[in-house]
C-alpha cells in the first residue's frame, strides 16, 4: 500500500483527506502509510497542510527530462543497490525495463563502487543506475566498452558544471576531492555485451569525509535537476562519436598533462598522463616509454591547481 501513495506525492503538500479520496482509504491510514514511507527511507514531508516529498527528490514527476533516457523510471527508499535493482527490473519476465529505464534510490544497504568499493549513499547523495541494451542501436561491443564511462563522465560534468574528470570515471570538485563516481557492469556474451548498466553517484548536498559536495559550488541544485540534466547529456554522448566522446573528456581533464600513479592488475605504473587511444585507454609516458592502461585506479601526484573551473 505504501507504494500506492508515493506515486501520488509531489514537492505540494496535499491533504489527508485529497490523497485518501484517491486511495479509496481514510486519512488516518494515509498518515500510517507516509510514515511507512519515511521509515524505508523516502524524504516524506508531513505538516499541518498535508503530505509532500521534500523539494528536489528524483521521483518520478518531479524529474524533467528531454532526451533518449529515464522516461522509465523506478524511485526507491531503501535497497541492496540500484545496479542489482536495475537488473532484477530488467530481467522481470512479465515487464522487463526497457532500454533507458532508470533506478533511483534514497539508500542502499550493499552498494558497491569499483572493484568491490563500498558506494556511500548518505543523505544528499543522488544514486542511480542506467540499463543499456544494444537493440537501442548503441554500439556496445567489448571494444566500445572503454568509453562508456568517459561518456558518463562528461556527461555527469555537464550536468553539475563544475569541476574535471578524473580517468576513467570520477569527477573531481575544483579542490581536487572526489564530487561524482562512475561504475559500468557488463554482461557479456561473446564480443558484445547483452546489456550494460551504468551507475552513477553524485553528492549533491551532503558527501562522505574527504570527499566534496555539489552545494558547494552550486548552492541552489537540486538531486532532481542533477538526474534530469545527467540524463539529458548522457543521452546526447552515448549516441556521439567515440572521437566527439574523446574530445569532450580532453577539454574536461585534469588528469591529462599531470604526474599520475596509475594502479594495475600488473602492478603499478608511473609517469605523465600523455592522452587517451581510440578505445579511451589512458597512454602514460614513463621512464622507459609510453604505456597504454585500460583499467587501472589512478591518483594524481601533486596538489590540483588547475582544471576547468567552475
Amino acid at each position: 500500500m505504501p507504494d500506492r501513495l508515493l506515486p501520488l506525492l509531489t514537492d505540494v503538500p496535499q491533504t489527508g483527506d485529497a490523497l485518501g479520496a484517491r486511495l479509496g482509504v481514510g486519512r488516518v491510514w494515509v498518515n500510517t502509510l507516509a510514515h511507512e514511507l519515511r521509515e524505508a527511507g523516502m524524504p516524506v514531508l508531513i505538516s499541518r497542510g498535508g503530505y509532500a516529498l521534500a523539494p528536489g527528490t528524483p521521483a518520478p514527476g518531479l524529474v524533467r527530462v528531454t532526451g533518449p533516457l529515464g522516461h522509465a523510471l523506478r524511485y526507491a527508499g531503501t535497497v541492496d543497490s540500484t545496479q542489482d535493482a536495475l537488473r532484477r527490473w530488467a530481467d522481470d519476465p512479465h515487464a522487463p525495463a526497457p532500454h533507458g529505464a532508470v533506478m533511483v534510490a534514497e539508500r542502499q544497504t550493499a552498494g558497491r563502487g569499483r572493484r568491490g568499493r563500498t558506494w556511500d549513499t548518505t543523505g544528499g547523495t543522488l544514486v542511480f543506475s542506467v540499463l543499456l541494451r544494444p537493440e537501442s542501436g548503441l554500439a556496445l561491443s567489448v571494444a566500445d566498452l572503454g568509453l562508456l564511462p568517459l561518456a558518463a563522465g562528461v556527461a555527469v560534468h555537464a550536468a553539475c558544471g563544475v569541476g574535471g574528470l578524473k580517468w576513467p570515471n570520477d569527477l573531481l570538485a575544483p579542490d581536487g576531492r572526489k564530487l561524482a563516481g562512475i561504475l559500468v557492469e557488463a554482461d557479456l556474451r561473446g564480443e558484445e555485451a547483452r546489456r550494460v548498466i551504468l551507475g552513477i553517484g553524485v553528492n549533491v548536498t551532503h558527501a562522505p569525509p574527504g570527499a566534496a559536495h555539489l552545494s558547494t559550488w552550486r548552492p541552489d541544485v537540486t538531486r532532481a535537476q542533477v538526474l534530469g540534466r545527467s540524463l539529458d547529456a548522457l543521452g546526447t554522448h552515448l549516441g556521439a562519436p567515440g572521437t566527439d566522446t574523446l574530445a569532450a573528456w580532453t577539454a574536461a581533464s585534469v588528469t591529462l598533462g599531470r604526474a599520475v600513479r596509475v594502479q594495475t592488475p600488473q602492478g603499478t605504473t608511473e609517469g605523465t598522463a600523455e592522452g587517451l587511444d581510440a578505445h579511451g585507454s589512458l597512454i602514460v609516458r614513463t621512464a622507459s616509454g609510453p604505456r597504454t592502461v585500460s583499467a587501472g585506479d589512478v591518483e594524481l601526484i601533486g596538489t590540483l591547481t588547475g582544471g576547468p573551473a567552475p
